[in-house]
């Protein structure tokens, strides 16, 4: 019966992460779509469309710039008031950014403080998607079964492309628009419907209970005083090995899912429906598979899973382009659903429990959120300006696109070979009195000396 209780806690703590994690990366990702085809136009004017196109990247390359800022304010508060509270601040600070967003005159209205508005906006995303991510996975995490935790956590991390979904989906429609429409008030619509659906998730995390691996720390008083110090001083390999491992996940997530959007429009000369269909049907896959590899490390362990995706990933980066080139619809979506559904999805499915379990739960906000969201702004942030910059310096040849895709994927598959297993039964409740274990040797060491 306690178990049973237990589980079901679970369920409801992870269906309340999917639905706000699923609405934050909404809101980052029509942000990403409408730089890629819109704001360069609009916010952008230059004669040159590619150095237009590579200066509204660069507005969401600073989204990821602020995205640490976001890890170190909202998961020192996470390891300190507690995980539910700070989930409803971030929810609030990126509905907010997003909604007004839809609101900005453009740069013929007001010249050059329409970019300086957008890039400002910008930021706010960044720093609220910077604490989200680490805390919707802890809400799940801490309340899974530890036989379970790669599959629980495995759920939150279907908002990415349960957000990148809807979020395609409703560009698609207003992209659908006349050309003069579209431009006009059409590209407003997905960031003023936003505040719908920020609505809901507020509603659905503020009913939500705290995890109990927090409530214990609160309970016998062990909350960190400065989780982000004790990280830095305690935690340096997980954090560096956290942020390698990203490499090939986040960088090629990026080139799969929106510059696949920017090649085959400027470069291939197709329209814009034909990448973004795949990129619709891939994501829906994904979902799928992301699960499917969250139980899988809970049978095979979370680095073979993991290793898996990105070996798959550093095979399939030229073949990548290759396909696209063919300029044949069914073999641009092939491209990208195996992109996503097979080498990014075994990556991103046993991530959440693998890197949790790196760290215990009085530091565990703060070095996660700083790990993942520090190598976002080296993988995932520079990804699609620096492919954008390499199309244009090799004349838009796309080898040496797929040449930087290959070397993120080996740096994880590097990250990845040192980092030891992490799914066992004890792996939270060990790591969590690390750092007692430690002071209890010290003072005995000392006492002995006296």
């Amino acid at each position: 019966m306690k178990e049973g209780k237990k589980e079901n806690q679970a369920i409801k703590a992870t269906t309340s992460s999917v639905i706000g994690s699923t609405i934050e990366w909404y809101d980052f990702h029509i942000y990403g779509l409408t730089a890629a085809l819109v704001f360069p136009a609009l916010f952008f004017p230059s004669s040159d469309p590619l150095i237009g196109t590579i200066e509204s990247l660069a507005t969401f390359t600073l989204g990821f710039i602020a995205r640490p800022v976001g890890g170190i304010i909202f998961g020192h508060f996470g390891d300190k008031i507690g995980r539910k509270s700070i989930l409803a601040i971030t929810l609030l600070l990126m509905g907010f950014a997003t909604f007004i967003i839809g609101l900005l005159p453009t740069y013929e209205t007001i010249g050059g403080w329409a970019p300086i508005l957008l890039i400002a906006l910008r930021l706010i995303q960044g720093i609220a998607v910077g604490g989200e991510w680490g805390g919707a996975i802890l809400v799940t995490i801490e309340h899974a079964p530890h036989n379970k935790r790669g599959l629980y956590g495995s759920w939150p991390q279907m908002g990415g492309p349960l957000g990148l979904f809807i979020a395609t989906l409703v560009f698609t429609i207003v992209s659908s628009l006349p050309e003069r429409q579209f431009l006009s008030w059409g590209w407003r619509v997905p960031f003023l419907a936003s505040i719908l659906l920020v609505t809901i998730g507020l509603f659905i995390r503020l009913k939500l209970a705290e995890t109990p691996e927090f409530q214990k720390l609160k309970d016998s008083r062990k909350v960190s005083k400065t989780p982000i110090l004790e990280v830095l001083k305690f935690h340096k390999k997980a954090l560096i090995q956290v942020m390698g491992a990203r490499f090939a996940e986040s960088g090629t997530y990026f080139i799969f899912s929106m510059f696949v959007l920017t090649y085959t429009t400027t470069q291939l000369g197709l329209p814009r429906s034909v990448a973004v269909s795949g990129v619709m049907i891939a994501t829906i896959l994904e979902v799928i598979a992301i699960p499917l590899f969250g139980r899988l490390s809970d049978k095979i362990g979370r680095r073979p899973v993991y290793m898996g995706g990105a070996i798959f990933t550093a095979l399939f980066v030229f073949p990548f382009f290759w396909l696209l080139d063919t300029k044949t619809t069914p073999l641009i979506w092939l491209a990208i659903v195996l992109g996503l559904a097979i080498g990014h999805a075994a990556m991103y499915g046993p991530q959440a429990a693998f890197f949790s379990e790196m760290f215990g739960a009085n530091v565990r906000y703060s070095g996660i959120s700083l790990g993942y969201q520090l190598s976002s702004i080296l993988a995932g942030g520079l990804a699609p300006i620096v492919a954008t910059f390499l199309l244009s310096w090799s004349a838009g040849k796309s080898w040496l696109v797929a040449l930087y895709a290959l070397g993120m994927a080996l740096i994880t598959i590097y990250s990845i070979y040192f980092t030891k297993e992490t799914n066992n039964k004890n792996t939270l409740a060990t790591n969590n009195t690390n750092k007692d274990k430690v002071s209890v040797s010290v003072k005995s060491t000392h006492r002995s000396s006296m």
